[in-house]
């Protein structure tokens, strides 16, 4: 079986790429589903330095394509980034939030078979063509839709349920849990400005605010930070982003004879859990990306000692405690104590979230499996975007990335060779 590794990569700017009219309503796009996509295209296809002709196929991670932006068939539309690529195949994978790294995924699997030695992956998703009441019931569908969708829950809702679930099972008191999350988010926020792809970055809403500390967020009034759903407030939420991000794979042999800025993809890890929350009985952990971390860890032959650097899926900040102690960083039921302890900064000898994660660099539901192995791969090829660690140059990195309500979970291991 080959060794896959990432020979480039490239991240779009992130943010709300559209002009609302309040009063007609009228919505213009400022930079579509096509354009973010070819961008990302090009650019992986640049840092990479090969040709579109040198792609001997294409997987592209989106979500809702159809339900943001009327536009389906997305494997077709990758196609046109670049004439070198027509004719090439070209394949849509869907996975809600983790769809960009399950394409990853299926392209790894190609190249390791034989069928490809160079592929092309691309994260996508246009969000803000739509109003909120759009968002929410676009998100809801990659919910159990009888169970919780079609009875009006929405994501703020079930990540709720797991911020319940976890307080009770650990005995936290309501003041405590508040704190815990505030720190998380702080935590983003003040990575996320310094990112300059940011959608939260210089200039943005927690800049203005100088939400950067725990205090800062604690200490808003209730009309600033209103609770969204009980105990989640709006600073816990992740953001309604368009953006694009794209890799680009090939054998490690292949990327040894032709890049001296190899990263290898050294174990991959995906497991499910049941769908609907009502099915499970562990609403405190993430079960499913325990054992991603551990068929990724092994793979790898690592154990989170070796970790230098983590993104994970703060789509709430209650999941960004769950993927802490998921991937073996915090003991459970620790890791909000350990947020305010300070630990996760750049500071850390494993930071998390250093790219301001989904809290502040947003969160393009498809296109954020792709976006966290960009900003991991550039890190450890020491092409850091924003904020890098303090401990040194960093040579492994792993990402968890989740689906719907942690129901997919993927963990990568990516390791810089010399």
């Amino acid at each position: 079986m080959s060794k896959v590794s990432i020979i480039g990569a490239y991240n779009t700017q992130f943010g709300s790429f559209v002009k609302k009219d309040k009063e007609t309503r009228q919505v213009t796009d400022l930079k579509s589903i096509n354009e973010l996509s070819y961008e990302a295209i090009r650019g992986a296809l640049k840092d990479a330095g090969v040709e579109g002709s040198d792609i001997d196929a294409i997987w592209v991670g989106t979500c809702a394509p159809g339900l943001f932006a009327n536009q389906e068939h997305m494997g077709a539309l990758a196609v046109d980034a670049d004439p070198g690529l027509r004719y090439k195949p070209s394949t849509r994978c869907e996975n809600a939030c983790a769809s960009s790294s399950v394409a990853l995924y299926d392209a790894i699997y190609a190249v390791e078979a034989g069928r490809c030695k160079t592929a092309l992956v691309l994260g996508v998703e246009k969000m803000n063509l739509l109003d909120t009441k759009g968002v929410t019931h676009a998100l809801a569908t990659c919910s159990h839709w009888d169970s919780e969708g079609a009875n009006g829950m929405t994501f703020p809702g079930l990540f709720a349920e797991y911020a319940k679930g976890y307080q009770a099972h650990y005995g936290i008191s309501d003041d405590q849990l508040k704190k815990m999350l505030a720190y998380v988010s702080a935590l983003g926020y003040a990575n996320g400005v310094e990112n300059p792809l940011a959608h939260f970055g210089v200039g943005g809403p927690s800049d203005k605010l100088k939400l950067f500390s725990a205090e800062a967020i604690l200490n808003l009034p209730d009309e600033k930070n209103p609770l969204i759903a009980p105990p989640l407030r709006l600073h816990d939420c992740s953001l309604v982003t368009d953006g694009a991000a794209a890799l680009v794979i090939t054998t490690t042999d292949n990327a040894r004879a032709i890049s001296n800025r190899v990263v290898e993809i050294a174990g991959i890890g995906h497991a499910n859990e049941r769908f609907a929350i009502k099915d499970r009985d562990n609403m405190y952990e993430m079960i499913a990306g325990k054992i991603a971390r551990d068929k990724a860890f092994k793979e790898a032959g690592i154990t989170i000692a070796d970790v230098n650097l983590a993104e994970v899926h703060d789509c709430f900040t209650i999941n960004q405690i769950l993927c802490t102690e998921a991937l073996g960083l915090s003991e459970d039921g620790r890791a909000g104590y350990d947020y305010i302890d300070g630990r996760f900064t750049r500071d850390d000898v494993c930071p998390v979230n250093i790219s301001g994660g989904l809290k502040a660099k947003g969160h393009p539901v498809g296109a954020t499996g792709a976006s966290m192995h960009t900003l991991i791969y550039k890190q450890l090829v020491g092409e850091p975007i924003g904020v890098k660690p303090t401990k040194g140059q960093p040579e492994i990195g792993v990402t968890l990335n989740v689906g719907g309500s942690s129901a997919t979970n993927c963990v990568s291991v990516l390791r810089r060779l010399k």
